[in-house]
């Protein structure tokens, strides 16, 4: 979605809290620092299905969130009824990530399908004074119609601002609830599991926003790496400067063992290729599981202190 910027929602218990940080995500999404956005799009995941967060966006700002709540609807029925009975666009095939460390991914056929809906303000809970008595949405459903055995089938609802008249307009809308995921990759990647941002004694404000930024910085170098560890024709300059990669042609040879599952076969030079030699000085054996998140970060700090 060229020219879009993606947001993803906090995940902050209890029910009121989230209301109140979704709301300031999105409110924050239209001030200085995006402003020359031609699209904002806050992508929020179940806990994001708030009546009150849809009635309140601000100007500007569209919103893709999975649906969590079976609301009532306008005409008397319910939402997930609703979305068995919506117009099919087509069908969009998406990677699914392993759920578990060792396991390879897949390939879905997802059958998509989309339409509008009008929704009733809930009676239950706070309502906010000027709260509109219905809202008209755009529901997408997307749907797995045979998964392998042994794996759960793909089924999301996403309530959406956006228009899905046809089924490119419906596939990107997936796509981008789809980065939500990698949205809490970069997260967890600058708290405990990577950078642990959260360990910071400073409480400035403009300290701590430049910090966030440079953990940012080292989070998504990680994932680069961790996504090319199975192949990769990018270049490792990607990541890496010339002097660091100078210095990995001369590392790779001394990390190579006798067996073949203990050689580098990626090309040098690409992405692939340092995400191995990385990931050997994070302690990787090159048997069983493959590399993840903790063990690039590691070894990303020892190939840069020794470089």
């Amino acid at each position: 979605m060229s020219g879009h910027r993606v947001l993803s929602s906090p995940m902050v218990p209890p029910q009121q809290t989230i209301d109140c940080l979704a709301r300031r995500t999105a409110a924050a999404a239209v001030g200085r620092v995006l402003a020359a956005a031609s699209q904002i799009i806050v992508v929020g995941d179940r806990e994001s299905d708030i009546y009150q967060v849809f009635d309140g966006r601000p100007d500007g700002v569209d919103l893709v969130v999975r649906a969590a709540q079976d609301r009532k609807l306008a005409d008397g029925g319910m939402l997930f009824a609703a979305s068995a009975g919506l117009p099919r666009l087509g069908t969009q095939t998406v990677h699914v990530a392993p759920r578990r460390v060792g396991q390879g991914g897949r390939m879905a056929q997802v059958a998509v399908s989309a339409g509008t809906v009008t929704l009733c303000a809930p009676h239950n809970g706070q309502r906010q004074p000027g709260t509109r008595k219905t809202l008209t949405l755009t529901l997408i459903e997307g749907v797995e119609a045979a998964a392998p055995p042994g794996e759960t089938a793909l089924h999301w609802r996403l309530l959406t601002t956006l228009a899905a008249d046809t089924l490119a307009a419906a596939q990107d809308i997936v796509d981008c609830y789809r980065l939500r995921w990698r949205i809490e990759q970069s997260f967890r990647m600058r708290k405990s599991d990577g950078m642990q941002i959260e360990d910071s004694q400073t409480t400035d404000t403009h300290r701590l926003f430049n910090l966030a930024a440079l953990a940012l910085g080292a989070a998504v170098r990680v994932i680069q790496l961790v996504d090319a560890r199975d192949g990769s024709n990018r270049p490792a300059s990607d990541v890496a400067t010339a002097p660091e990669i100078t210095a990995a042609m001369a590392l790779a040879p001394t990390l190579e063992g006798k067996t073949e599952r203990q050689k580098n076969h990626h090309p040098p030079g690409t992405l692939a290729w340092l995400a191995w030699i990385v990931a050997r000085l994070g302690g990787w054996n090159c048997y069983y599981r493959p590399p993840g998140p903790k063990t690039m970060r590691q070894g990303w700090d020892r190939f840069a202190a020794g470089t």
